[in-house]
């Protein structure tokens, strides 16, 4: 039972002292976007630690076993976060509508993945907001409480954003013909 509460405790220092450059070590992994956040992970892996202490041999190296844990957690999070079919997601093929003639074509499929290669290429502030709003969803409020941006420069953001992906899709088409 001694260990139990030593494990804890042990965590509970750790946790305490080394917070922010775990949140930094997360965040050097992963870049931060409306589906995944340093802060998020670092939770998660927090919360499962301290829930399964008691359950734990005695930690001998706190520091390895909190990364380790941190770099699971990190993994599991990309596996679950692939890459869907993005022609049938809605998201995208809203944005390939308003973006790309898809009356002309048909090829509903190169245009997503044309889309998707220009917004790889923007700033990543604006691929975030690109993302978040029009692919999956969040609206300008939601998005505003997760990051502490105001909701008018989410807005002149985005705005700015497609204006340039748009020019972009053009210029990647007219390259095509």
């Amino acid at each position: 039972m001694k260990s139990e509460s030593e494990n804890n405790k042990k965590l509970q220092e750790f946790f305490g002292k080394e917070y922010q450059s775990l949140r930094a070590y997360i965040s050097s992994k992963i870049r931060d976007t409306a589906s995944r956040d340093a802060e998020d992970i670092l939770q998660d892996v927090a919360l499962s630690l301290f829930s399964g202490a008691d359950r734990y041999a005695p930690i001998n190296n706190v520091a390895g076993f909190v990364y380790r844990s941190i770099k699971n957690k990190i993994i599991d999070v990309m596996r679950v976060q692939a890459p869907t079919n993005i022609v049938h997601d809605e998201g995208w093929v809203k944005l390939s509508e308003s973006l790309v003639n898809t009356e002309d074509s048909g090829f509903l499929a190169e245009e997503i993945t044309l889309l998707k290669k220009c917004i790889d290429e923007l700033k990543p502030a604006y691929k975030d907001i690109i993302i978040a709003v029009d692919i999956e969803g969040y609206s300008y409020k939601e998005i505003s409480k997760q990051t502490g941006i105001s909701q008018g420069t989410l807005m002149s953001r985005r705005h700015r954003a497609i204006g340039i992906l748009s020019k972009k899709v053009e210029i990647e088409i007219n390259n095509l013909k």
